[in-house]
C-alpha cells in the first residue's frame, strides 16, 4: 500500500467512530509542531494559507493553493484535509477538473463549499450546488485515491443563518457523495444536533472557533470530527501584534517573558 493511500485509509477510519480534532497549520512549521503534539491527522486553512503570504481571506490563487497543499501534505506523516474553498470554480465541470488537480497533491480529504462571494447572493443556487458536489465525487472516483470529500454549506458565516436549509443543503450534498458534511458557524447545541441527525451515519465536522463548546460536549452530540479554521493562526497573529505594538507604542518588552525558550522552541522540531 503507497504512503498516500495509507493515509486516506487512515483518515476515513478517524471518521468512522468517536471524535477527533483536526486542527488548522498554516505552514509547515505550524503543521510540524500540531503533528508533534499528536493530533492524528491535520486540515489546511485558506485563511491562514492567505495570510501567511501577506493577503487577506479568498485572496490566493488556485495555484498557489495547489502548492501550499503539496507543501503541507509531504512536510507531515498524518493525513491532511485540503481546505479548497469553492473548487475555484462557478460550474461543475470547472469544480472537478480543479478538484483533480487537487487531489493530486497528496492530501487525503478535500471540502468544497457553496459559498458565492457576493453578500446579495451568498450561496449558490441549491441545483447548482449540488451539481458542484457531484461532479466533485466524480472527480475523486475517476482519480482512484478514495480521497475523502467535504461538503459545506456556508449559510451560518455568509449571513444566511437558515437551518432549515443549511439542513436541505447538506443531505443533499450527502446524498450526491459528500463523505462528510460540514455548516461552519452553527454552534447551539440544538442546531448540532439536528445537522447529526439529518445526515446520519455520515460523519459530520463542527467548527469551533471560540470557547463555546469542549470536544466532549460535541462528541456527546455525535460529532466525528473538530476543526479550528485560521484560529490557531490568529492566537499567533494575535500574540505577535501585541508584542510588536508594546514595542512600538511603549518600548517594552514584557510580552517577552512569555515565551518558549529557544531550547524548548528547537526540540519541537528535532525530528522533523
Amino acid at each position: 500500500m503507497s504512503a498516500l493511500a495509507d493515509r486516506v485509509r487512515t483518515f476515513r477510519d478517524l471518521h468512522a467512530s468517536g471524535c477527533f480534532v483536526i486542527p488548522n497549520p498554516w505552514d509547515v512549521g505550524s503543521a510540524r509542531v500540531l503533528t508533534g503534539l499528536g493530533f492524528s491527522a491535520l486540515a489546511t486553512t485558506s485563511a491562514g494559507c492567505a495570510w501567511s503570504a501577506g493577503r487577506p481571506d479568498h485572496d490566493v490563487t488556485l495555484d498557489a493553493v495547489l502548492a501550499h497543499l503539496e507543501t503541507i501534505a509531504s512536510a507531515v506523516p498524518v493525513p491532511v484535509n485540503a481546505d479548497f474553498e469553492g473548487a475555484f470554480a462557478i460550474d461543475p465541470d470547472g469544480v472537478a477538473l480543479n478538484v483533480a488537480r487537487a487531489v493530486a497533491t497528496g492530501i487525503a480529504g478535500v471540502s468544497v463549499e457553496d459559498s458565492t462571494g457576493d453578500a446579495a447572493a451568498p450561496l449558490f443556487d441549491f441545483d447548482l450546488s449540488v451539481a458542484r458536489i457531484r461532479a466533485a465525487r466524480h472527480a475523486i472516483d475517476d482519480s482512484g485515491t478514495g480521497v475523502l470529500l467535504t461538503g459545506r454549506s456556508e449559510g451560518f458565516v455568509a449571513g444566511r443563518p437558515d437551518l432549515p436549509e443549511t439542513l436541505r443543503r447538506l443531505t443533499a450534498y450527502a446524498d450526491a457523495g459528500a463523505d462528510c458534511l460540514y455548516a461552519p458557524g452553527v454552534r447551539a447545541v440544538e442546531q448540532i444536533r439536528a445537522i447529526v441527525s439529518a445526515v446520519a451515519p455520515k460523519p459530520v465536522n463542527v467548527l469551533v472557533s471560540s470557547d463555546f463548546t469542549t470536544v466532549e460536549q460535541l462528541a456527546s452530540l455525535g460529532v466525528r470530527r473538530v476543526s479550528v479554521g485560521g484560529t490557531l493562526a490568529r492566537v499567533a497573529l494575535t500574540a505577535l501584534v501585541d508584542a510588536a505594538r508594546e514595542i512600538a507604542e511603549h518600548g517594552r518588552f514584557t510580552a517577552f517573558t512569555r515565551v518558549l525558550s529557544v531550547p524548548e522552541t528547537n526540540r519541537l522540531f528535532a525530528d522533523s
